[in-house]
Order: C-alpha cells, then sequence, then structure tokens
C-alpha cells in the first residue's frame, strides 16, 4: 500500500491545514522577525568578513502598529544596523551607528569625536597608510573626495557648525568599522530612520571568501558553480571558528 492509500481521505483537511500553518508563520517570521542578510564588502571588517550569513533582528527597533505589545529600543550609538541604501534603496547596507539625532560629530585624524568627547572604538581598524583629509578630519567643505555623491556635498556645508556635523532629528550618521576602506554616511550622507530595518543578531554561517580560491572555475562569478562548489565543499570552506556567534 502507498504512502498516499495509507492517508485517508479525511486525514486531507488537518493535513492541509498544518502545512498552511506552517507556511504562514514561516512567512511571519521572515516578514516581521528576522531576514536573511550576506556581508557583500570589506567595510565592517574585522567585526563582520565577507562571507558572513547574518539573521537579522527585525523587531527590536519597534514595528508600526504593534509598539505596544512587543518590547522595543530605539537605535542607539555604536549599534550595528541593517538599512536600505539612501542612494538606491534597493540595496541593503551594515553599519555602525556613531551619531543619533542632535549629535555634533567629528573625525580628527581619524579619531571620531561626539558632541566634543571621543569616542572608543575598540573594534574600529585602519589599513590604510595614506592620508586623506576628507576622509579623515571630516566634516571638509572645502576638499572634495572621490565618491562623494553631488547631493551630500551640497546639503553638508548646511548641516556643519564650529566643524561639527549636526544630526537632524530622525536621521542617523553611520560608519563602517573598516575606517578607511568604507562608503559610509561621510560620502553620501544620513541614513533615515524609516530605512532602517533591524540589527544583526548571529552569524549562522560563515564561509571564506569563494571568489579566492574557486579551482578550475571558467566563470568566477557564477552562483550556480559557487553553489555546486559550496556544497561539495562545505566542511573546508566553512569558518567554524565565526559560524554561530553572536554580532557585537
Amino acid at each position: 500500500m502507498s504512502w498516499s492509500e495509507r492517508i485517508s481521505t479525511s486525514d486531507w483537511p488537518a493535513t492541509v491545514q498544518s502545512v498552511a500553518g506552517t507556511v504562514v508563520i514561516a512567512i511571519f517570521v521572515v516578514t516581521f522577525i528576522v531576514q536573511a542578510f550576506t556581508i557583500p564588502s570589506e567595510s565592517m571588517e574585522r567585526t563582520l568578513l565577507i562571507g558572513d550569513y547574518l539573521l537579522v533582528d527585525k523587531f527590536c527597533y519597534g514595528a508600526t502598529n504593534w509598539n505596544l505589545l512587543f518590547p522595543y529600543r530605539k537605535v542607539q550609538r555604536g549599534d550595528i544596523v541593517v538599512f536600505h541604501y539612501p542612494v538606491h534603496p534597493q540595496q541593503h547596507f551594515v553599519k555602525r551607528v556613531v551619531g543619533v539625532p542632535g549629535d555634533r560629530v567629528r573625525l580628527i585624524n581619524k579619531r571620531v569625536y561626539v558632541n566634543g568627547a571621543p569616542l572608543e572604538e575598540p573594534y574600529v581598524q585602519y589599513i590604510s597608510g595614506i592620508r586623506d583629509p576628507y576622509r579623515d578630519d571630516f566634516p571638509r567643505t572645502d576638499i572634495p573626495s572621490i565618491g562623494v555623491t553631488a547631493r551630500w556635498w551640497s546639503e553638508m556645508p548646511k548641516l556643519v557648525e564650529d566643524k561639527q556635523l549636526i544630526i537632524p532629528e530622525g536621521s542617523y550618521f553611520v560608519l563602517g568599522d573598516n575606517r578607511d576602506d568604507s562608503q559610509d554616511s561621510r560620502y553620501w550622507g544620513f541614513v533615515p530612520r524609516e530605512n532602517i530595518i533591524g540589527r544583526p543578531l548571529v552569524i549562522y554561517w560563515s564561509a571564506r571568501n569563494l571568489n579566492n580560491d574557486l579551482p578550475g572555475s571558467p566563470t568566477p562569478g557564477d552562483r550556480l558553480y559557487h553553489f555546486a562548489y559550496a556544497i561539495t565543499h562545505f566542511f573546508q570552506i566553512t569558518r567554524w571558528e565565526r559560524t554561530l556567534r553572536l554580532v557585537r
């Protein structure tokens, strides 16, 4: 007797209901609670590496109509956040919040000062031996830099007072932890509150950058080839020391 024959007609409604319930719960979780995210660039090294796969908590900062039902908190200085890139909202970026509304931010020789006090940033790394006055002594309104958007270059001087950038209401100033190699708020401006998706919770898997060591691949950017290679070399490419690590 086949599996289908062993299930009576009366069992089908319960089976369908169970499957539908599982699907609804999965959609709810992915839509409102967590979201998978992959690190695409070096801008958050050493905190986050290319090949880290994250689960992002979409609930921690509150949901529009559920704020009275579930606990949430405000975006805080030092938080790592995932957000819609303001220049191209279809892209997701991950950076660290350095300035919140009302803060006055500046950099002096790469060191970040908020409201006149230096920030303690043990997670930051500097890899460039080349000095960039715009990047390292931000905000500079007299020296343009490669990568600065035209909109931000024209808007920024209106928000600078006493060589400090004033963060307006509803906006956040973010920087990458890899401070010398990060396209961040210095180059394109603030992250609006509504663009913030959530904050990373855990690295659920971490793999070496396959572009660096795929043997014999005719097209290193071929996703199908990457997928097949990852499946057949799962244990070799997994960075076990980073897998299931909490993001801080």
